[in-house]
């Protein structure tokens, strides 16, 4: 499925869901633009940051991954969408293997390792914690012994980069993005922590250089006044929004217990929480 959309749309719109509730709210949401042109996401991220919080866990790869697993069988299940997996540093190559055959038989339409090593940090801290990077042979065989697991041809193996996050710069980049593709790596997502979108596009003008239509991935989290169509005409082709469902929620959440033991009942949160009658009709039952 998510192959056929990359041939028929220059751009791809992913969000984060963390359980089969968050991906049915995905699934239903569309907006019609003042052209009468209807907008719907294309597909669903499975973040391992936003799965690990809502059990309760550290984002640092302790969550078992047949929890995630299960977890992302369920949401397909429920809403038949494209999901890309994101699978942290896809652990020790035998065992990566071992999760490329796991994922094949849900249905994952892709997963994404990225190229650390050592004990896992949260992207998003940066320069401010160790970030060590994998040696390119090392995740090159990885990937490659990932293609070769596939047992169809329908599962996307794409390689997270994280040489911008570590401060290992521009260079160290692209030579790590070529040498992935090289190993069979059917995408490259190119990650930042700065506040403008300015070195992933510098990125992607390199990249496209060498590789036109290979597949090209952003996260803006951080730089997240970069609207979708500028990173789209910079060549991106998936541009996946990493964990706002979660954050969304949680402060919504907050907010509704706050005001109830504020005022000793729930009145005043009513016009904040969806009726009775929804919840019960989310979900249809089986005719």
């Amino acid at each position: 499925m998510l192959k056929k959309l990359l041939k028929e749309k220059k751009s791809l719109t992913f969000i984060e869901a963390h359980n089969p509730l968050s991906a049915l709210i995905i699934k239903n949401t569309n907006y019609t633009d003042d052209n009468g042109c209807t907008h719907k996401f294309d597909g669903i991220w499975s973040s391992s940051l936003t799965d690990s919080a809502i059990k309760g866990i550290p984002d640092n790869e302790t969550l078992d991954i047949n929890s995630r697993l299960q977890n992302i069988h369920e949401i397909k299940l429920l809403t038949k969408m494209p999901v890309i997996m994101d699978a942290d540093t896809g652990g020790r190559v035998e065992h990566f293997v071992h999760y490329v055959r796991k994922m094949e038989q849900i249905g994952i339409d892709a997963v994404i390792i990225e190229d650390k090593t050592g004990n896992k940090r949260n992207s998003l801290f940066g320069t401010h914690v160790k970030q060590e990077l994998a040696d390119i042979k090392e995740f090159s065989n990885k990937i490659a012994e990932g293609k070769a697991a596939q047992q169809k041809n329908r599962l996307m193996i794409f390689a997270r980069l994280e040489s911008l996050i570590a401060g290992y710069g521009m260079e160290d980049a692209l030579e790590r993005a070529n040498a992935y593709v090289k190993a069979g790596a059917n995408g490259i997502m190119i990650h930042s922590c700065q506040n403008t979108s300015d070195e992933v596009i510098d990125f992607s003008q390199s990249f496209r250089r060498k590789y036109p239509k290979l597949p090209l991935i952003c996260v803006p989290t951080t730089y997240s006044a970069t609207y979708h169509h500028d990173l789209s005409e910079a060549g991106f082709n998936i541009i996946i929004y990493a964990n706002h469902m979660l954050r969304a929620a949680y402060k919504a959440m907050e907010h509704v217990s706050h005001e109830i033991l504020k005022y000793g009942r729930s009145a005043e949160v009513e016009k904040d929480c969806i009726s009775i009658k929804k919840v019960i009709t989310l979900i249809p039952y089986a005719s």
